[in-house]
């Protein structure tokens, strides 16, 4: 089966050092891997209303946007959060796309989790830190996600940068990504799993 990448861009900003890092990370795919690329800032998902234990589980009205991301996300087969580091977690854009998740693990037919297990989750980041630990919140959420999913982790590819461009020069996150989507991705674990888990 090819593979299909789909990149969610969770910054505010178009071309913010984490799309810069994720672009060099993705020019390494081969030619044959379908990328598509979706900036959550310009497909604002609505607010997630949690109504599971007021209404039967029906499928939410059609929305435009919660369709389109849901169709991509049913599509791939690898998914790559692209969030730059907000308050040692994922931006509130990114949040919400996940939060959606939710929903579509309780809608009728769908099969979400299902759909996505075995998966492969990527994430990329830029922070305005030189400690990489301050990400750890960051890699948590993403690798927790992977794990409830029963998807593949890739880990997170971070990088350095605040200022606009300040990514590009960093020789170290550019000389990872290079490398970034070529590793083997381990089935994700939660933290407290053992290894016979």
């Amino acid at each position: 089966m090819s593979r299909r990448f789909l990149f969610v861009l969770g910054s505010a900003r178009a071309e913010g050092n984490t799309e810069l890092l994720a672009r060099a990370a993705a020019e390494q795919l081969p030619a044959d891997v379908e990328q598509h690329w979706i900036r959550l800032a310009e497909h604002p998902l609505p607010d997630f209303a949690d109504l599971r234990h007021d209404t039967d589980h029906i499928r939410p009205p059609s929305n435009g946007v919660t369709d389109l991301l849901l169709d991509a996300t049913l599509a791939a087969t690898d998914i790559v959060i692209a969030s730059p580091l907000y308050w040692y977690s994922v931006s509130s854009l990114t949040k919400r796309y996940l939060d959606h998740w939710s929903g579509w693990l309780r809608t009728p037919g769908l099969d979400f989790r299902a759909s996505l297990a075995g998966g492969t989750l990527w994430g990329v980041a830029a922070l305005a830190d030189v400690e990489p630990s301050v990400a750890d919140p960051y890699v948590g959420t993403l690798n927790n996600s992977a794990a409830y999913m029963r998807m593949r982790f890739g880990g997170v590819l971070l990088g350095n940068g605040s200022a606009r461009g300040d990514m590009l020069k960093d020789a170290d996150a550019l000389a990872r990504a290079k490398t970034f989507f070529a590793q083997e991705a381990p089935l994700a674990r939660f933290p407290y799993e053992t290894a016979a888990g």
